[in-house]
């Protein structure tokens, strides 16, 4: 998930919190020293200075070749998310989540693509409650009721694949459950409008009003991506309308990654850099997949 440039923080006056339902708000805890990976391991540009160094000015049309790259990066990304997902419990820290992602790269011969991105300091993101994007996993325990958003890419083959899922941790009120439900019907919704011809703006249309429908809010300071070689690039996929220009075409690879949420859209971007936090404390939920445009639809290559 990118923040977009011209987007950073968000303030308002705070009011009495509406009732968001039951649920622990989260404050940063420790973090742990970061972990290193293997020097066979290949690795993406930024392993050591932090700095990506690809620029890419329009949206890739990528060849056959490259194609099934993405196609082997995000199915590994996928099957490490599947993996989080049947063992993430109640009394699981963050970091065990961020040591169990990092680990299970290595073992696939893959390098964590958030580690010491722009120097994010895990290889993994770990966004809970009313953390909306980008949480750095720490030493606090996921509690009986957490939503938890588990953001996995790796960087395998040369190429990135990108996935999240945000899971339910015990007994989560029903509150908790349909922003969770609605966060997922919005993305799979999304994805069946994609096909050659459709603008890019038309994503953020789509899943503005289908959010509104059922209530809720999209959170417009983080944007999906196009994803290839490089981790984050053209196109830029708003979750809002927008008049972003473009239309897709077969060949085209981009994430489409909602948050949606239960207050206001309004963020704000803690001290450490990274962790984005509601303003009035709601909760937030967010699914992402990343897509192959066909010559017919498209293809959800971050399937399990």
């Amino acid at each position: 998930m990118r923040l977009h440039p011209f987007i950073r923080n968000f303030f308002f006056t705070k009011q009495s919190k509406p009732n968001f339902g039951n649920y622990a708000l989260v404050h940063p805890g420790k973090v742990s020293s970061r972990k290193t990976v293997p020097d066979h391991i290949p690795k993406p540009s930024y392993h050591l200075d932090g700095e990506p160094k690809e620029t890419i000015a329009y949206p890739e049309v990528k060849n056959a070749e490259q194609i099934q790259r993405m196609r082997e990066s995000c199915k590994l990304a996928a099957t490490v998310l599947k993996t989080i997902g049947e063992s993430i419990s109640v009394g699981q820290t963050t970091d065990e989540i961020d040591t169990l992602v990092h680990n299970l790269c290595i073992k696939h011969q893959a390098y964590p693509s958030p580690l010491n991105y722009k120097h994010f300091p895990k290889s993994v993101c770990t966004s809970v409650n009313n953390v909306t994007c980008h949480g750095i996993p720490d030493d606090r325990p996921l509690e009986d009721g957490d939503i938890i958003n588990v953001d996995i890419t790796v960087f395998y083959n040369g190429y990135h694949g990108d996935c999240s899922k945000t899971f339910l941790i015990g007994n989560v009120d029903d509150e908790g459950k349909r922003l969770v439900e609605a966060t997922e019907h919005c993305l799979d919704e999304a994805i069946k409008i994609c096909k050659p011809g459709t603008y890019f703006r038309d994503i953020g249309y789509f899943i503005e009003k289908k959010a509104a429908e059922m209530r809720y809010n999209i959170v417009p300071a983080f944007v999906g991506h196009g994803i290839g070689h490089y981790f984050h690039g053209p196109p830029d996929i708003y979750h809002i309308r927008n008049a972003y220009p473009g239309k897709m075409e077969p060949g085209m690879t981009f994430t489409i990654e909602p948050i949606l949420t239960q207050g206001e859209e309004l963020i704000e971007i803690l001290e450490d850099d990274w962790t984005a936090v509601t303003v009035d404390e709601a909760r937030t939920a967010q699914f992402e997949h990343t897509i192959l445009i066909t010559q017919s639809g498209a293809d959800i290559l971050t399937l399990p």
